[in-house]
């Protein structure tokens, strides 16, 4: 498993130092992208990194984020509460996070807990991983190629492919954009999602987009390749990818 992401939510400098001493000096585990002390700022960075695992030195100033991160449109992370203040623990407890460390800090403690995130981690996404498996093989036993399984944010979806304008890879994630408006952010990559779609009409005319080729209303040849879907979205079509994109689409 690759080293998890993780933010940590804090305005001591102390618990600051630490933690991020602590991830540069376990490097092969964990991946500390970010620090922040203001809630509004701090959801911001979590948007834009998306942990695995958020360290969050809890207090009266910051309890408001356990709710915001039990909204976020994506798998929410892990979390870990560090505080002096023993109470927390209980709510810590109540609210299912990961573990509970009380303040002084010491590396043992924290490597214990981030341990169990990872463990924490691995099993939800092997038991994801066999559940959408299981659910395409069966599709496909029964001849129902043209629906496939996707693991949102809280459940597996069962999709219609023709429902599906187009694919965006984000990061470790993949951005389906389906008819009607409608949106699923899934936690497979989009590498992985090319080897299901079907190929007959699902074409990766860039690193970052998977398109339907029966979503397209126009291609246009000026200042490069790009192609306009039927949600009004222009997507550019890799040069690279260009020559293998006509004849697939027979032009």
């Amino acid at each position: 498993m690759e080293p998890i992401i993780a933010i940590l939510i804090s305005d001591e400098e102390e618990t600051t130092q630490l933690l991020k001493s602590f991830a540069e000096d376990n490097l092969m585990i964990i991946n500390m992208v970010g620090t922040e002390s203001d809630v509004d700022k701090s959801m911001t960075l979590i948007n834009s990194h998306k942990p695995q695992l958020v360290f969050i030195d809890i207090s009266k100033r910051n309890e408001s984020l356990i709710d915001l991160i039990n909204e976020l449109d994506f798998n929410r992370p892990k979390v870990i509460f560090i505080s002096s203040d023993q109470s927390y623990a209980v709510k810590a407890f109540r609210l299912n996070v990961i573990d509970f460390l009380l303040k002084p800090l010491n590396f043992n403690d924290v490597l214990i807990s981030v341990y169990k995130a990872i463990k924490r981690i691995e099993m939800e996404d092997c038991f994801q991983e066999k559940r959408v498996n299981d659910i395409n093989i069966l599709s496909s036993k029964h001849h129902n190629n043209g629906y496939m399984a996707v693991s949102s944010i809280d459940k597996i979806e069962l999709i219609n492919m023709d429902h599906i304008i187009y694919c965006k890879a984000e990061g470790k994630y993949t951005e389906f954009f389906l008819d009607k408006e409608k949106k699923i952010l899934s936690s497979k990559n989009l590498g992985e999602y090319s080897t299901i779609l079907d190929p007959n009409y699902f074409f990766r005319i860039h690193h970052s987009y998977v398109i339907n080729i029966r979503q397209i209303i126009n291609i246009s040849k000026k200042d490069g390749y790009t192609c306009k879907l039927t949600n009004g979205v222009i997507l550019p079509i890799a040069k690279r990818r260009q020559e293998e994109f006509t004849k697939f689409i027979k032009l």
